[in-house]
């Protein structure tokens, strides 16, 4: 399943009032878990934008390159 960042930012409102709750919580999966799965999200985002970036760069050094090549 796919979620979108309205999707992700209600699923991280709704856990920040159970972890709120404490013990009260309702059941269900562990506030806990669900926390250590939207920082995992989080992380795998900046990862997926530092390697874009990094084929962004090195498509350009390639151009760069051919041209000199070429020329």
């Amino acid at each position: 399943m796919i979620l979108d960042a309205n999707q992700l930012a209600s699923i991280r409102q709704h856990n920040d009032e159970q972890l709120r709750r404490g013990n009260r919580a309702q059941h269900g999966y562990p506030a806990q878990t669900v926390q250590d799965l939207l920082h995992t999200i989080e992380a795998l985002r900046k990862e997926k934008k530092k390697w874009k970036k990094l084929a962004q760069d090195r498509g350009k050094a390639l151009k760069t390159i051919s041209d000199i090549a070429s020329g």
